[in-house]
């Protein structure tokens, strides 16, 4: 996906809907005051948190998509997460402030006025807005921003909003006065559920959860049915803004060589980002073995030891003169050794055997060493 293209997109629509909630906010909270309307200026405080929230994406969509850097090495796609949880927080505390100025209200409720043009904003908000949630969302889908969905639902609870404050501002001009009163706590409960639910879904991705299980399953698979792989464990994922990254433990044959291993582990980022298009980031560990089942080799001795270990018996028992190579591989909680041998070691058809005898003998008494293999080759 083009980075600058998306950003394009997203500052475009944004600006738009800062515009639209600028006007709307202003025409509400004025025509609000201009006809005693608790409900209508509750609205425009709602589309004044709007404007904020739309300075919040502007300024996390244009961070997010600066590239890595050395103190942020898994890029700044987060800043999108961190400005979702902030505009929760700050949706909150509008809704809680709108609530309890409503309460205040309900007790004391007084008549409204200018009926018609009450009627008229709020009317012209429930289009408007409702425009801009379809525009918006669209442009969430396209682009698969969280936090441009998030700005989206904010423009349509904006627009319910204020379908609630005309049936209230008409009711309360029916008689019944505390419906005005009543749909500003209506209001104010909308905000507050919107504010959990993008508080809930940014504070799940600051946490590192795991992506849907449906989507675990199908990668899961796909990457199990890749040539050389033999299985697929310790599969992890967690979402960095609008991107996925994920790390993968794949079991392969444990006599592969090193380049063959890392073909295979080319093919596992390959097909796992072929399988989910958000994921960007895809760390493969190649394993001889289950090392969630295998327990660790923490007493065995590493390459350089073990090595000085083989050379010293080796040279004890003479037998180390005519050795190419010295191939270890840690599996089954022991080191299998291959020894790498010219042909001219061997004089006649059965010295191939003797000589597999000597390093046998070599090898029997050394603690963590297991099975050997001879290969002979040209010099």
């Amino acid at each position: 996906m083009d980075s600058t293209k998306r950003t394009q997109a997203t500052q475009k629509i944004t600006l738009i809907g800062l515009i639209v909630d600028c006007l709307l906010a202003i025409f509400k909270v004025v025509v609000g005051m201009v006809g005693n309307s608790g409900a209508l200026i509750a609205d425009g405080i709602h589309s004044f948190s709007d404007l904020l929230s739309d300075g919040v994406v502007l300024y996390a969509v244009k961070h997010s998509q600066a590239e890595a850097d050395e103190d942020h090495p898994y890029g700044h796609q987060k800043f999108e997460t961190i400005a979702t949880l902030g505009l929760a927080i700050i949706l909150a505390l509008i809704g809680l402030g709108i609530i309890l100025s409503s309460i205040d209200r309900l007790n004391n409720p007084v008549t409204s006025s200018h009926i018609n043009l009450l009627l008229g904003v709020a009317g012209i908000s429930i289009f408007s807005k409702e425009m801009l949630y379809w525009y918006t969302l669209k442009i969430a889908k396209t682009y698969r921003s969280d936090l441009i969905k998030a700005n989206a639902w904010h423009h349509r609870s904006d627009a319910l909003s204020s379908v609630v404050v005309f049936a209230g501002i008409l009711g309360a001009s029916l008689g019944y006065v505390y419906l005005d009163a009543t749909a500003a706590i209506i209001v104010g409960l909308m905000i507050l559920y919107i504010a959990w639910t993008l508080g809930a879904s940014a504070t799940k991705e600051l946490v590192d959860t795991s992506i849907d299980a449906d989507q675990i399953a199908t990668l899961r698979y796909a990457l199990g049915q890749i040539s050389g792989v033999n299985s697929v464990h310790s599969l992890r994922t967690r979402k960095i803004g609008h991107t996925i990254s994920a790390d993968v433990h794949v079991q392969v044959d444990p006599f592969l060589s090193v380049s063959e291993g890392h073909i295979i582990s080319v093919s596992v980022e390959r097909v796992a980002k072929k399988c989910l298009a958000e994921l960007t980031d895809v760390t493969v560990h190649i394993d001889p073995e289950d090392d969630e089942i295998v327990a660790p080799y923490e007493n065995l001795p590493e390459r350089a030891e073990a090595l000085g270990i083989l050379t010293k018996a080796l040279y004890n028992n003479q037998c180390d003169g005519d050795i190419n190579r010295i191939q270890l591989h840690y599996l089954e909680g022991k080191i299998h050794v291959d020894f790498y041998l010219p042909l001219s070691c061997l004089i006649n058809d059965n010295s191939h055997k003797d000589i597999l005898f000597q390093l046998n003998q070599t090898l029997e008494g050394l603690y963590g060493f297991g099975h050997i293999r001879v290969y002979f080759g040209k010099d």
